[in-house]
């Protein structure tokens, strides 16, 4: 995967997931380089609804692919304000463009949650080898 891209600006999971922090403690999240290639060609995904309260670690979403459907997980607690509408007709920006048009949905922080707790982008890479 020697085309794959992992902007020093965001935050990222051992679930492949990336966090940026969009202001006012609002982030916003989608899936990684890593995950999209991992999964093929994105032909289909189902994001939480505004308004959902999410833990740590909660399954909030799938991502569906020419291989396989894998779960999305919450990075962070906290309450979902906005999700990519887009990508219930175009699915595919996912793939075209992760860490742009390809987000997943944004999150309002729960009091005291803060992105310090993610891998920076040097910490994903090693961990993803």
């Amino acid at each position: 995967m020697s085309d794959a891209t992992y902007p020093e600006n965001l935050r990222y999971t051992s679930d492949h997931e990336w966090v940026s922090e969009a202001g006012e403690g609002i982030v916003r999240v989608g899936i990684t380089h890593y995950a999209r290639e991992a999964l093929g060609d994105v032909v289909y995904v189902s994001l939480p609804a505004v308004g959902d309260t999410v833990e740590p670690g909660d399954s909030c979403g799938e991502v569906e692919s020419t291989k396989s459907v894998s779960d999305l997980y919450a990075p962070l607690g906290g309450t979902i304000t906005a999700v990519n509408d887009a990508l219930e007709g175009t699915p595919e920006l996912v793939n075209s463009d992760p860490y742009e048009q390809g987000w997943m949905y944004e999150l309002q922080l729960a009091d005291g949650a803060d992105t310090s707790s993610l891998l920076d982008a040097a910490a994903y890479q090693t961990e993803i080898g």
